[in-house]
């Protein structure tokens, strides 16, 4: 019931006309969303990076239908690489192959996708593709293996969801190439025989996975904020002498800072994934309504930051 309640939010525009013109909401909103501009998303990598965390930057919206709204979208993240670049922030960027027409045409995604790599490189920078449902998943490492990483190399990497029975084996052919890895649990509500529905197995998963890039990946990034599997991560490098160097952990814009701060002052590599767009409003509530639990999660993460354990 409050799944659905949720996505039927997600699509009010009054609703959304409302949220954004109501102050309270809107702080609450831009606690986890770093507004609506290209502008605010650097500050906030700049913010980030006086924290001594890097970010990686993601324009909110996908699943687009038209070409046109794939070349705005394209045209954005290559205005964010310049801007990245010209601010000198430590930033990356985060993109869905749905946003750059992957629904529309696999072609017209390539092109889109080869002029923000090419941007990138020139840069020097890189580009993280974000795993969507389940449904994209072959189609979206297919699309990786055969027609970008061929060209653009450790430009671009992938994330794997340990939620997925299948991630096992994906990580394992990634690792032989060499690619760079996010690992992150997944969000997205699964049929039983494609994910893990129980989160035992979904975290039992993640270790497996997180101790195997630890040990054979190309700098993965770990994206949790499970503080269990934290401490599972620095005990397994302590005890493989595995040096801080060669991975990353990641988490989410506005959640657990305190934590971010922790392990960035404890030696360890931060990265923070920094959403920002008009889209916002649907974001959150698409997030929240693919586990309801995720409301919990997070006011419960503002509490624990904000009373300091």
């Amino acid at each position: 019931m409050m799944r659905h309640s949720l996505l039927w939010l997600s699509e009010q525009k009054q609703v959304f006309r409302f949220v954004r013109g109501n102050p309270l909401a809107r702080k609450f909103a831009h606690r986890f969303v770093a507004g609506e501009t290209i502008d605010s998303a650097v500050q906030a990598a700049r913010d980030l990076n006086g924290r001594k965390i890097t970010a990686t930057l993601d324009l909110l919206g996908e699943s687009i239908t038209e070409a046109g709204q794939a070349a705005a979208a394209r045209d954005t993240y290559l205005q964010m690489l310049d801007a990245i670049a010209k601010a000198g922030v430590q930033s990356n960027v985060s993109v869905k192959l749905t946003q750059m027409g992957f629904d529309i045409s696999e072609d017209l995604c390539l092109a889109n996708m080869s002029a923000i790599l090419d941007k990138a490189k020139a840069h020097g920078s890189f580009v993280r593709l974000d795993m969507e449902s389940s449904a994209y998943t072959q189609r979206t490492l297919d699309f990786f293996y055969q027609k970008l990483h061929p060209t653009f190399g450790n430009t671009v990497g992938v994330v794997i969801q340990s939620a997925l029975r299948r991630s096992a084996a994906d990580v394992d052919l990634l690792i032989e190439k060499g690619v760079r890895v996010r690992l992150c649990k997944g969000a997205y509500l699964e049929p039983a025989d494609v994910a893990f529905p129980d989160k035992a197995d979904v975290d039992k998963n993640y270790v497996m996975l997180m101790e195997r890039l630890m040990e054979r990946g190309n700098y993965p990034g770990l994206a949790t904020h499970d503080q269990v599997i934290l401490e599972r991560a620095k005990a397994f490098a302590a005890q493989q002498k595995i040096d801080p160097s060669r991975f990353e952990f990641q988490m989410l814009y506005g959640v657990r800072r305190d934590l971010q701060d922790q392990l960035r002052g404890g030696g360890y590599n931060m990265r923070v994934y920094v959403p920002f767009g008009t889209q916002w409003y649907p974001y959150l509530m698409r997030r929240l309504a693919e586990r309801p639990a995720n409301i919990a999660f997070i006011m419960g993460n503002v509490v624990k930051e904000a009373v300091g354990r």
